[in-house]
Parts: structure tokens; C-alpha cells; sequence
């Protein structure tokens, strides 16, 4: 990615409130696997698109994070699309390592029906 970032207009003011938040379904770009599901703030996707590293917002920490900046289980940003709401943003990746933070490869698997 590493370019410099420009939001289409209508996510730009959907995240124009610092407080706002955008869903982000996150998907292995190779194998189409979903892996887990985060939340981005402006300045996580501003991050994101800079530097091509998957950065989210921390709703329990209350702060950015990196993908694998402690554990080593890097997301290396494919591409980034807007749903047609513009409410949701679809990010394939190329994953390093696990996605989930307990180890698993995706934080999905529990079976509903």
C-alpha cells in the first residue's frame, strides 16, 4: 500500500469524529479464510494505508495498535474495500503466524448452527 492516503468522502465523514469507529472484517488474501474482525478510528486506517501494516483501534485499551508489533503475527495489508453502505471496510491481508490473540489461526470456529 504505502501511498499517501486519501478516504473516499463519505468514510472521511463517517471518521471525521475522533470517536468514531468502522467495523473491519479481515481476510487471509491466499486462502479467503476470515480471521477476525477489528475496529479502526481515522487514524488507524490513515496507519493502515501509509504503512501497508494492519493497525486498529483498542476498544479495551482505549489505543492503536499494530497487528503483531509484541507477538510477531503480522498482517501485511492486499487491499481495503468499503461496503456499499460505507459502514464496513473489508481488509485482505497476508498473515503471518495466528490471527486470534488465543492462539488459533481465526478467531472464528464456534459453531452456532
Amino acid at each position: 500500500m504505502a501511498t499517501t492516503p486519501e478516504l473516499p468522502s463519505e468514510l472521511d465523514a463517517r471518521l471525521s469524529d475522533p470517536t468514531a469507529l468502522i467495523p473491519v472484517i479481515v481476510q487471509e488474501v491466499d486462502s479467503d479464510e476470515v480471521l477476525m474482525l477489528a475496529w479502526m478510528n481515522k487514524a488507524a486506517l490513515l496507519a493502515t494505508m501509509e504503512t501497508g501494516a494492519a493497525t486498529y483501534w483498542s476498544r479495551s485499551r482505549s489505543e492503536l495498535w499494530v497487528k503483531g508489533a509484541t507477538s510477531g503475527n503480522t498482517q501485511q495489508v492486499d487491499s481495503i474495500e468499503l461496503d456499499c453502505d460505507s459502514d464496513a471496510l473489508l481488509m485482505r491481508v497476508k498473515q503471518k503466524g495466528v490471527a486470534c490473540h488465543t492462539g488459533a489461526r481465526t478467531c472464528f470456529g464456534k459453531r452456532l448452527s
